[in-house]
């Protein structure tokens, strides 16, 4: 009945502006409780964390979708999320119900078959909730639970078969700098967080919360206070406002019971104003998943003054390496810098690292620590400016690689020829204002002849074994590997989705999407049918190195926005 309509309209628009979810239709989604098992050991038909599973390979075992017939690859739905901004979230897929998150901290709740919505959550914001990076990276499953991050720094459970609030536990103060964008990492029945805000002096931490609950089961901080182990690497009280932020979900190692983030850089942005190596800034972190306890670190670079942030998660993965086999760390650092750690129950150990881009800072690195050496003259100072190369968005930011077991190779999503020159200037501290202390201009080499490039590499030989570059465009495309012998990524100015041969780099299919794909794919099964599912949607860091890449090369490309699903599968 007419009448009967309108009041349905009413009460779901009253629903939303309260910040509360409501399901699309009045059927209850049926759905399937996540249990730990099914985290640490997931059926290849779901997609069930940010990475897919807990070592965060990035890679599905999925072969419907070859090399062979990967060409008939079609789209079979899509769907607009409502709104602009970077769209970097996987689409988490439990037995045929997507979950996808994107920027105003939304949530939607979807038919992974057909793309219909079943349930849409949106967080309402306080109006002086900042926005500095709009975006939101996923969410976390436990039970019949969906857990996801917040701008205003809350951590929010909600029913993943109606989208109503079950639970929200308040992590920070936004009014201080805190924000989240992360998806959590559940482990153990717990929903494990971290914050950012690093530019705005915040001090870093990981914070685990008990998934039926809410309740705060322990709180480590990236930034040792006094008393701690590596507070002495701070001088005075500049380890309150350090930052060390958690921009990335961690991986875990269920056996050692672990937990492994990385961390952002230090606060303010130039080294001279905090003299000391400011531990964990710009490292990865081994946390006990239980206690919280620090069992291990490495710190990529000391005393950072590049903005290279380091918040990859490290991909867990057994690397066979002169006559033994290493429980590695695998980490393509934003600094250049390719690197192999190995980790224990207690420590985490340093094994290799070179440079995978060209890398003019580091003069060396110490053999049995990984401790580099810096030239001076490449180390940006107050009042002191430096070139450097990579540019401040590094070799790879945070756009995840992947690691496929078929071919033990490493695929990073590279930048190269980019620099940066930064100088820095003196800062004061007030809650919630910018940080860095420092201005910074991006510029392409001379001479070069591309930007953006995959790479693939031999973690057993230490070798690079193939590389795709793109002579238009810089890379910032997540990537996915897959037991079709394919890895699938799009990250470049054209908006194409792309399919490669992971053994040879070969291109094999290409899809030109609504916007820039700096989503991170996932690929799911119903019914015996393959899917690959991506999020297109341009913004944040990509678009600011396309405006710097316009500016330096005297062009004007601009890349549209708008979030839009997109879902391929085979011609059935």
């Amino acid at each position: 009945m007419p009448g009967r309509q309108v009041t349905t309209k009413l009460m779901f628009a009253i629903i939303v502006l309260l910040g509360v979810s409501a399901p699309a239709s009045a059927q209850e989604v049926d759905y399937t409780p996540v249990t730990d098992e099914r985290l640490r050991s997931p059926d290849a038909a779901d997609w069930l964390m940010y990475r897919g599973t807990y070592d965060s390979w990035g890679y599905s075992s999925l072969d419907e979708i070859t090399t062979e017939n990967v060409g008939e690859l079609k789209p079979v739905w899509t769907m607009s999320t409502g709104v602009t901004s970077g769209h970097q979230s996987p689409p988490i897929v439990n037995d045929g119900v997507m979950f996808v998150t994107t920027p105003e901290d939304q949530v939607i709740a979807i038919d992974a078959r057909a793309g219909e919505v079943l349930w849409r959550y949106r967080k309402i914001l306080p109006d002086d909730v900042g926005r500095p990076h709009w975006t939101n990276r996923g969410v976390g499953l436990h039970g019949d639970r969906v857990f996801v991050t917040t701008h205003d720094s809350y951590v929010v459970a909600l029913d993943a078969r109606t989208g109503n609030v079950e639970w929200e536990a308040a992590v920070a103060d936004y009014t201080h700098g805190y924000y989240m964008t992360m998806a959590p990492l559940v482990a153990n029945g717990k929903v494990l967080v971290g914050a950012s805000g690093g530019e705005r002096g915040i001090r870093g931490f990981v914070a685990a919360y008990d998934a039926a609950t809410g309740d705060e089961v322990w709180r480590s901080h990236t930034i040792p206070g006094p008393g701690e182990l590596g507070n002495d690497s701070w001088p005075g009280d500049t380890w309150e406002r350090g930052g060390a932020s958690i921009w990335i979900t961690g991986s875990f190692d269920p056996e050692l019971n672990l937990t492994y983030w990385g961390t952002g850089n230090p606060g303010p942005w130039i080294g001279d104003q905090r003299p000391g190596d400011n531990l964990y800034t710009n490292s990865v972190v081994a946390f006990d998943a239980d206690t919280g306890e620090l069992k291990g670190y490495h710190q990529y670079h000391h005393n950072g003054s590049w903005d290279w942030d380091e918040v990859s998660a490290p991909l867990l993965i057994d690397v066979p390496r002169a006559g033994r086999t290493i429980r590695s760390l695998v980490h393509p650092a934003r600094n250049g810098y390719l690197w192999l750690l190995e980790r224990e129950a207690n420590a985490i150990n340093f094994v290799d690292a070179q440079p995978y881009v060209d890398q003019n800072v580091f003069t060396s690195i110490d053999p049995v620590t990984g401790r580099p050496e810096y030239d001076p003259e490449r180390k940006p100072g107050t009042n002191k400016p430096a070139t450097f190369c990579p540019s401040l968005w590094g070799g790879k930011d945070w756009p995840p690689a992947a690691y496929s077991p078929q071919t033990r190779y490493l695929y990073v999503p590279v930048n190269e020829n980019l620099c940066s020159t930064i100088v820095g200037r003196e800062v004061e501290y007030r809650p919630g204002a910018s940080y860095t202390g420092a201005s910074a201009t991006v510029f392409v080499s001379d001479g070069a002849d591309h930007i953006g490039e995959i790479q693939a590499w031999d973690l057993s030989s230490g070798e690079k074994v193939w590389t795709h570059e793109f002579a238009e465009s810089q890379n910032w495309g997540p990537i996915l590997a897959t037991g079709g012998g394919l890895i699938f990524a799009g990250g470049t100015h054209d908006r194409k989705f792309r399919a490669f041969d992971a053994r040879t780099g070969d291109l094999l299919w290409e899809q030109r999407t609504n916007s820039g794909v700096t989503g991170v794919p996932s690929s799911y099964e119903i019914d015996g049918v393959q899917y690959i599912a991506v999020q297109s949607g341009w913004g944040v860091d990509a678009a600011g190195m396309q405006r710097a890449v316009n500016t330096h090369l005297e062009r004007d490309i601009l890349v549209p926005q708008g979030g839009v699903i997109w879902v391929f599968a085979l011609e059935q």
